[in-house]
């Protein structure tokens, strides 16, 4: 069977230089939508909006994430990584300005939604991580996925204090003025990922799978239509509490404060959690190591419902979610590798990205229509506990082994 691993003689075993930019370029795309919940309050209150109308912004936002994700995807697997992070920065900067003077909920729509979710699909974890699939070692990558997804959050983590603290200082509008210029910075740090087209380091006889070959491949395989569907959970459940765990603090009656503080400490021990599970995914079966992470997550969530609500207890909830937060990347991407290779990882990555999108739009959705059906968060607590069971589930059958291709290995 034939395995798609990087050409030792095309790159180095370990090009610090791709991961060094690819690292600096999560942390930039992943930290600004991750404080997103920052501008809510504020913007509403000047704006004259509800809750619904930003909810609806954040919701298309993390729709248009998922959806682009597969597209990008493609393009970069085809044309090479830095055009399409290229596009990014642009895309990026083009939505947080519009997001900033918008003057109407379709503004906000299209800016702080459709632009600004794409910006984020083109340079988010699906592109660069599989950049560094086709630059590494096999027995390297869940690793580097790791520090990879660990530099995502390290973007929310610096992101949420820098946000706040420039809301305080200049307003909410020029904060997203001063992101929109900040994201021009991208395009540059990408040029190191230009030459990454993945024709130059794969076999022949992997490279003349087609795209549609590649997806139907996929969709038959029994475990990789577990792995989409186990993913959703994931989206539903960070994409809620990024959106409205800000207002939620200040509606159980804690000081906002403890907003940033819970966010930024997410975002810190979502760096240790990222390299944890880069490095416990390399050595033990992925699949079951997602299964107990989500049921980690619904155990945290029922805990910081039903104790005491406190700034204690906030920050503790914190703590225990930034461990779990984003520990679901490294082992879900290692595992589109483990069974596919990485000729397509950028698209099929993609796929498995849009399933979280889709649950990442009706978390922020449903967090902010039932709280304006019904004045409480509540219900969208108990669904993320529910769907983190079934999560679970899903994953626990998966087999982390490649794809059976007997026409391939008949070839060679």
């Amino acid at each position: 069977m034939a395995e798609t691993t990087p050409s030792r003689s095309a790159s180095p075993a370990f090009p610090w230089l791709i991961i060094i930019c690819g690292c600096i370029i999560a942390a930039m795309t992943f930290g600004p939508r991750s404080a997103m919940g920052f501008f809510q309050l504020p913007m509403l209150e000047e704006k004259g909006w509800d809750r619904t109308t930003f909810g609806l912004a954040m919701a298309i936002q993390n729709l248009l994430w998922g959806v682009g994700q597969p597209v990008f995807g493609a393009i970069a697997d085809r044309f090479g990584t830095w055009r399409v992070l290229a596009l990014s920065g642009l895309l990026y900067a083009a939505g947080l300005l519009l997001m900033a003077t918008a003057d109407t909920p379709f503004m906000l729509h299209v800016g702080g939604g459709v632009l600004v979710g794409l910006g984020v699909a083109a340079g988010s974890f699906s592109i660069v991580l599989a950049a560094f699939a086709r630059n590494v070692p096999a027995e390297n990558r869940s690793l580097v996925f790791g520090i990879g997804t660990a530099a995502g959050s390290a973007g929310m983590f610096l992101f949420a204090p820098i946000s706040q603290g420039l809301i305080d200082a200049f307003g909410w509008s020029d904060t997203l003025i001063y992101m929109s210029a900040a994201m021009l910075i991208i395009p540059v740090l990408a040029i190191p990922l230009t030459g990454n087209a993945s024709s130059a380091r794969i076999r022949q006889v992997e490279f003349e799978q087609s795209f549609a070959a590649a997806l139907r491949e996929a969709f038959g395989h029994r475990s990789f239509v577990l792995l989409v569907s186990g993913f959703f959970v994931c989206g539903f459940q960070v994409a809620f509490i990024t959106a409205h765990f800000p207002a939620y603090i200040g509606d159980i009656g804690i000081d906002a404060r403890y907003a940033v503080i819970a966010l930024a400490l997410i975002g810190f021990c979502n760096i240790i959690g990222s390299l944890a599970s880069g490095f416990i995914g390399q050595r033990y079966p992925k699949q079951i190591f997602l299964a107990l992470i989500y049921i980690g997550r619904s155990v945290a969530v029922t805990a910081f419902l039903l104790l005491p609500q406190t700034p204690t207890s906030v920050v503790v909830f914190a703590i225990v979610m930034g461990l779990l937060w984003l520990s679901t990347v490294p082992p879900t991407n290692a595992l589109v590798a483990v069974m596919f290779g990485t000729r397509y990882l950028g698209m099929l990555g993609g796929i498995v990205f849009f399933s979280h999108q889709v649950g990442s739009f009706l978390g922020v959705w449903l967090g902010g229509y039932l709280y304006d059906q019904f004045g409480s968060y509540d219900p969208v607590w108990w669904l993320g506990v529910a769907l983190g069971i079934f999560a679970a589930i899903v994953h626990w059958p998966i087999e982390e082994k490649p794809v059976d291709r007997p026409a391939i290995a008949a070839a060679e």
